[in-house]
């Protein structure tokens, strides 16, 4: 029986080289001489370090356009609110989103029956896997999905006949 599987994973050594990228990028920056600004990724979290509040934005901008350019959606992270540190100086977390939570997870599976096409959709763990008789079923399934528009890039893997 045809199936595929519904996943959103993020390729971190793509992430690790995009903000290297940036930090190479930051530091021949005229804008940023003599700027305290830096970005460091531990495990599924990154911080940004800013002196102020203009440049903690042109680093949101850095950062999703380096990504863009590593073909990493910047929709993975997810910003928290920035706090003060030392005089104007600002400190922001950023989760990387791993995994279709349960929330999406439902979501996904009310959209996709909500289709009328004959699949079945068994959720499993952070994934979800979905089954047919037809091939041409399971691509219309990854059609809609794609028409969708979700905060959360997915990809369709394992795709077998």
């Amino acid at each position: 029986m045809p199936s595929f599987d519904i996943v959103s994973k993020t390729d971190l050594a793509e992430f690790d080289n995009a903000i290297a990228n940036m930090q190479r990028e930051m530091s021949q920056r005229y804008d940023f001489k003599g700027a305290d600004c830096r970005i460091e990724r531990s495990e599924l979290e990154v911080m940004l370090n800013a002196d102020d509040d203009l440049k903690l934005r042109q680093m949101h901008e850095l950062l999703k356009g380096h990504l863009a350019r590593r073909k990493v959606d910047a929709n993975v992270l997810e910003f928290l609110e920035p706090e003060r540190a030392a005089g104007q100086a600002l400190r922001q977390k950023a989760a990387i989103r791993q995994g279709i939570d349960r929330d999406l997870g439902k979501t996904l599976v009310k959209e996709i029956k909500g289709t009328k096409l004959k699949v079945q959709v068994a959720v499993q763990g952070d994934e979800l896997r979905v089954t047919a008789k037809k091939r041409d079923d399971l691509q219309a399934a990854i059609r809609h999905l794609k028409e969708m528009e979700i905060e959360r890039p997915l990809q369709f893997v394992n795709f077998r006949d």
